[in-house]
């Protein structure tokens, strides 16, 4: 048997040429980026550090949070949209990413069309707090207030067109009150003026506002969940004080841009659900007042689906544009 060194050298060429190949088809082979919309120190931007610490230990690679605030979360949302379709760009997105198709009518995202979900990571209900200052105590007293006051309550809630904000301005067409929406870049924007009383109400999610309602600084009025919320029990629902059939929930979920490959998709989707199952990051979630999901991205297809169709209403229904 005759063998030339030519052909052996191909032979390895080729060879070290396949596992070349295949090491490069590894995902990931690098860092992820997961864009949060947001600014640092509100919850999306918590809980996407949470959730990308998790992620990381089951993609052997570092998730880096980048924050990318503006147009109330667009700005990040459209940047996943467009991403190369290799899974190296994610997006933690909060419940507002549901509001941006009506809110924006020049825009041409479709988030339900455009990104694909990895996962939904939690839920969590938001809680209606006032400045001491004011002479209220509970909603019904909020609304009289207003009703006497027309115009003379300003409020805020996260960045306009957030969950937030429309319910807000859902509770305020539903009782026929007058208060004045401030419009802020964050919660970490607003809550100086909140807390200095420069603003005179709020509404955000309880993981948030709740060490200020109990050290006395803000006071706490009504969750926006159909039941009480476990860390503010004492605390009504809206739908009890007076505005029937009101319901808000915040939510956070995980999306890519469509068209990744299928194993990328497979890779991303399990390590989202492995971050959201570790009883670690699910007791850390809890103390955050949120409600831990199983991570499943066709829930987050669902939801999102159900919650664009609600607030799209809304927003439809209160004539709110954003431009």
């Amino acid at each position: 048997m005759h063998f030339s060194f030519t052909s052996c050298a191909a032979a390895a060429l080729l060879a070290c040429s396949a596992l070349g190949a295949n090491a490069a088809d590894k995902f990931p082979a690098s860092p992820v980026r997961m864009l949060v919309g947001t600014p640092a120190g509100g919850t999306t931007d918590v809980v996407a550090r949470l959730i990308a610490v998790k992620m990381a230990d089951t993609l052997g690679q570092t998730v880096v949070v980048e924050n990318k605030p503006g147009a109330s979360g667009l700005i990040a949302a459209e940047s996943v949209a467009k991403a190369n379709a290799d899974g190296y760009t994610i997006l933690m997105a909060p419940s507002q990413l549901a509001t941006y198709r009506a809110l924006y009518p020049s825009t041409t995202f479709d988030p339900e069309k455009q990104l694909l979900p990895l996962g939904l990571v939690a839920t969590s209900p938001y809680v209606m707090v006032v400045h001491p200052s004011l002479p209220v105590k509970t909603l019904p007293e909020l609304i009289a207030y207003a009703k006497a006051n027309p115009g003379k309550i300003s409020y805020a809630g996260s960045t306009p067109g957030s969950a937030q904000h429309l319910g807000w301005d859902m509770i305020k067409r539903k009782t026929e009150t007058d208060m004045q929406y401030v419009p802020y870049k964050g919660t970490s924007a607003l809550m100086p003026d909140l807390l200095a009383g420069r603003l005179q109400a709020g509404i955000d999610n309880v993981a948030i506002l709740t060490p200020y309602i109990k050290s006395g600084q803000l006071r706490g009025i009504a969750v926006t969940s159909a039941s009480r919320a476990a860390l503010l029990p004492e605390l009504p629902t809206v739908a009890a004080s007076g505005v029937p059939d009101f319901r808000a929930m915040g939510w956070f979920g995980v999306f890519v841009t469509g068209k990744v490959p299928p194993d990328v998709l497979t890779a991303l989707r399990n390590a989202v659900r492995s971050a959201v199952a570790a009883p670690d990051t699910r007791d850390k979630l809890t103390g955050l007042g949120a409600e831990p999901q199983a991570g499943q991205a066709d829930e987050l297809a669902a939801l999102l689906h159900s919650e664009s169709t609600v607030w799209g209403k809304v927003i439809k229904d209160g004539n709110i544009t954003l431009q």
